[in-house]
């Protein structure tokens, strides 16, 4: 074994990055392993939902008490990641009038607020929404940013001595008299292979933890689930707007910044990577949506992107519980080895807890959590924003902190150093070229020597700054980026080419499936800038006499 830790956690979603930020904080050495990028699972494709439990009221009221607990301390504790927007509950003309009490009653019992609301201060706060509405109730809804809680609750745990490796998958699970000893580590840009030791291994893999299981021959009863979302260019609701009636697709919009995302459909599948999108499917979701919003398909649409729910449940869908499962797998005959499955983001601090008590009792270790008391981000020093106001907005600073947390000082320090380091990459989000230095810097952490190590460098950037996710889905960052990666790392040509095709690319499968209207006209524009004025595929020059 190169290395041995007392715990392994397998999968950088926000279920294993929450469990290593509280095992770190309780004084245990763990090392977090995760096969690409942190969040590039389900954590990131989501409507991006702070659950108030409201929408479990009646099918899950478990689920529902500990949504709406973890809402509050989630407030609390990661105020940079989530926007209090508050939510309604819409019940319209063909919903079910009686299944209203009955959500009442679940919320009620649930111990979630609610409050009706009139329909014409409904229709007034919130003058998109359609005539027939028949009741509205107020809910503590609001949104999250995936990217953010990550990326805060990874530095956290780095803070605390907790270490994470990406673009690492586990490709074998070594054990010995039916106890766990470690892992094989393949890192998937490379190629190299690694043995490392450890006492106790976290399967907290999402939708992937039945596959990682499996690598020890134990059946975990995950079924993965796959959602559709569609982003709209634009900000329509102020809060979170849920149709009033049994879950189903394609009934809620959460406003996130300047756009609002709609979800989502319920399919279930083989393959938790399976994240195809369809315009058919697109065009039916959008059918749905227009009985609460009746203008949507007048909206430009951003893009369409879908994710797989990690579903505790043989049968899966919509009936499948929201709830979480903590299977210690001794009892499976291999020591060790315990596996978190289900659950909601919401409820991520709340598995984590119980996932970490579990390890910690195996070791004997009685200190006690801290993670629903101790903020995710450090609150910045009042002479640090003083002096970051001087180069960039207000809001600029702001985002930039909410990004970076405690991180934030080093993107100043880069400023102070270079004040032309203030400039923006991406107006959009207003990225600055000092925060992207500082984000270049920590990320990935591999050499630029060899293309295939290059390929997620912009997008590994993407998930820590939301650099391309804009109005513009990248058309004028992509190149400016590029360009500070060529500057920063001094990359040749080719890998640069590779860099940047890829990432627009990956931009561009989102806005496949919804190729009509405005969204063609700017695919229009990007296809002239990229393949036309850059020659971004690297077409032959033919001089013409």
């Amino acid at each position: 074994m190169s290395a041995h830790y007392p715990v392994i956690v397998i999968g950088g979603g926000i279920t294993g990055i929450g469990i290593l930020r509280d095992l770190s904080m309780r004084g245990v050495k763990a090392l977090l392993v995760e096969q690409k990028d942190l969040c590039t699972g389900t954590s990131s494709h989501f409507h991006g939902l702070l659950h108030s439990g409201a929408r479990y009221a009646v099918s899950d009221i478990e689920a529902a008490e500990e949504c709406y607990k973890e809402n509050l301390i989630l407030k609390e504790i990661a105020p940079h990641a989530i926007e209090r927007t508050e939510g309604f509950f819409i019940s319209i003309d063909e919903d079910d009038p009686a299944y209203v009490d009955r959500w009442v009653a679940g919320c009620s019992k649930a111990r979630i607020p609610t409050e009706q609301v009139d329909i014409k201060t409904a229709l007034t706060l919130e003058p998109n929404l359609a005539d027939s509405i028949r009741a509205v109730y107020r809910v503590p809804d609001s949104a999250v940013d995936g990217f953010r809680l990550i990326w805060q609750n990874a530095y956290s745990a780095q803070s605390y001595g907790g270490a994470f490796r990406t673009y690492a998958a586990v490709t074998a699970i070594h054990s010995e008299n039916g106890a766990v000893k470690g892992v094989e580590i393949t890192n998937i840009l490379t190629g190299e292979v690694e043995q490392i030791g450890c006492d106790y291994l976290v399967n907290a893999a999402g939708s992937w933890v039945a596959s990682v299981a499996r690598l020890a021959d134990i059946p975990v009863g995950v079924a993965p689930d796959r959602g559709l979302l569609i982003a709209f260019n634009h900000r329509f609701t102020e809060r979170v707007i849920n149709r009033l009636h049994p879950s189903g697709d394609a009934d809620i919009f959460v406003p996130h910044g300047a756009i609002t995302i709609l979800g989502t459909t319920s399919v279930k599948v083989d393959d938790p990577a399976d994240t195809t999108v369809s315009s058919k499917e697109a065009l039916y979701m959008l059918d749905i949506g227009e009985k609460l919003i009746p203008e949507l398909k007048s909206y430009r649409i951003l893009r369409g992107f879908a994710g797989t729910r990690p579903l505790f449940s043989s049968g899966g869908g919509r009936s499948a519980t929201r709830n979480f499962v903590v299977a210690d797998h001794e009892k499976d005959g291999l020591k060790g080895f315990i596996s978190i499955a289900g659950g909601k983001l919401t409820t991520y601090r709340l598995m984590a807890e119980k996932t970490t008590d579990l390890v910690c009792k195996k070791m004997g270790i009685t200190e006690k959590c801290r993670t629903h008391i101790e903020p995710l981000v450090k609150k910045i020093d009042k002479k640090i924003y003083k002096k970051a106001l001087a180069f960039f907005p207000k809001l600029g600073v702001d985002l930039s902190i909410s990004r970076q947390g405690d991180n934030f000082h080093n993107v100043l320090e880069r400023i102070l150093a270079d004040h032309k380091k203030c400039a923006l990459l991406c107006e959009c989000e207003l990225v600055t070229r000092a925060e992207f230095e500082e984000v270049l810097s920590r990320s990935g952490n591999y050499p630029i020597e060899h293309l295939e190590l290059t390929l997620g460098t912009l997008s590994d950037v993407r998930r820590r700054t939301r650099i391309g996710m804009g109005t513009c889905q990248g058309n004028f960052c992509a190149y400016r980026g590029v360009g500070a990666i060529a500057e920063t790392k001094g990359a040749p040509d080719t890998e640069l080419s590779a860099i940047l095709n890829k990432f627009i690319e990956e931009r561009w499968n989102g806005i496949r499936p919804v190729l009509w209207g405005v969204q063609l006209k700017e695919a229009e524009l990007s296809r002239g800038i990229y393949q036309t004025l850059l020659n971004s595929a690297g077409e032959p020059y033919e001089e013409r006499s």
